[in-house]
């Protein structure tokens, strides 16, 4: 059975998409911890990020850099964090959060609520940065 990632790749569930290539997509958390949150996810149905062959791993974090370059461009942080935990789909991702303190990484926390327009409206932002 195809992940949540994999359908929004083939376009059968929409998003708020950030950036795309041949390769990887990103696109906005539609649960974010932080406005902004966004996840990079490859185009490969791979559940663990380690288990992507090499070149596919090491062609994630230079189209995840242009991501947070965007992102950090549009949301006011001191940096974008990145995080790889793996459990929440069985589909290989990461997270670009911006970020001010260790304590903005912390996924326990109470999630942003945005709305559609909303997220469509910092979603266009970043593509534009």
């Amino acid at each position: 059975m195809p992940s949540i990632f994999t359908r929004i790749i083939r376009g059968e569930i929409p998003c708020h998409k950030l950036d795309e290539n041949d390769d990887y997509i990103a696109f906005l958390d539609v649960n974010p911890v932080r406005e902004g949150h966004a996840l990079v996810v490859p185009k490969w149905e791979v559940d663990h990020l380690f288990d992507l062959e090499g070149d596919q791993l090491g062609g994630i974090l230079p189209f995840a850099k242009e991501v947070a370059r965007k992102i950090k461009a549009v949301v006011p942080c001191t940096r974008i964090g990145i995080t790889v935990i793996g459990l929440e789909v069985p589909h290989a991702h990461i997270h670009l959060l911006p970020i001010d303190s260790l304590a903005d990484m912390d996924f326990t926390k109470p999630r942003v609520k945005l709305t559609q327009d909303e997220f469509a409206a910092l979603a266009e932002r970043i593509r534009r940065a």
